[in-house]
């Protein structure tokens, strides 16, 4: 029974290691029917803090609209282009990706934030790192919309705090979602819980039947 059981704890934390993604992920969905029709232009940001940053990494994917994207224009660490998957670093101070887009009813995209700093943060690491999505009502985007922070036009923020933790900041109200993803197993680690089950199930069988036999 001892030995069914550590087999299946085995099983487990294989299955759960490899099934859970590492750091944290977003879906983020954006109602934008008040601007239907305007050319305008979208903004993705993942910049480290003034000081020392530890190193992290953040992946848009799964980007879908019926709106119409522009020429994209990345700076610093950034690679991929929409509506693929957009990787960002913090190895450099700015990381930006700009693309001009003429809106339609709705945007929707996960935001994965992955690296060190949010799996393992190091405790000497003095500034944190911040993504940031914001969304314009022109082509060189200079003026915000469908937010309330005029400052610096950002409709979603997610900080990478020195503990590894994340700080979402929603400035765009009721008009964007956005809803923590929780990992579920990957399709290749249903039959090894399945076997472990067995292998336990299987196990305690033989086990209550050797304690069902009386001595004489």
């Amino acid at each position: 029974m001892f030995k069914t059981t550590v087999l299946f704890v085995a099983l487990l934390l294989g299955a759960t290691g490899s099934a859970l993604a590492d750091g944290v992920t977003f879906q983020v969905s954006v109602n934008t029917n008040s601007i239907l029709g305007t050319a305008g232009s979208l903004d993705f940001q993942f910049n480290p803090g003034p000081l020392v940053s530890q190193a992290a990494s953040v992946q848009i994917q799964g980007f879908t609209t019926d709106g119409t994207l522009g020429a994209p224009a990345p700076t610093g660490d950034v690679s991929g282009t929409l509506p693929g998957t957009l990787s960002f670093d913090n190895g450099g101070g700015f990381n930006d990706y700009f693309t001009g887009f003429t809106y339609g009813d709705t945007i929707s995209f996960l935001v994965n934030l992955f690296g060190p700093a949010v799996t393992s943060p190091d405790g000497v690491s003095t500034s944190g790192s911040t993504f940031a999505f914001s969304m314009f009502s022109d082509s060189a985007g200079t003026a915000p919309v469908l937010t309330s922070d005029l400052v610096d036009g950002f409709a979603l923020t997610t900080n990478i705090n020195l503990d590894g933790t994340t700080t979402l900041t929603n400035s765009s109200s009721s008009l964007l979602n956005a809803t923590p993803v929780i990992a579920t197993p990957e399709p290749g680690v249903l039959p090894q819980l399945f076997l472990g089950l067995c292998a336990l199930a299987l196990g305690f069988r033989r086990f209550r039947g050797r304690e069902s036999v009386t001595y004489h």
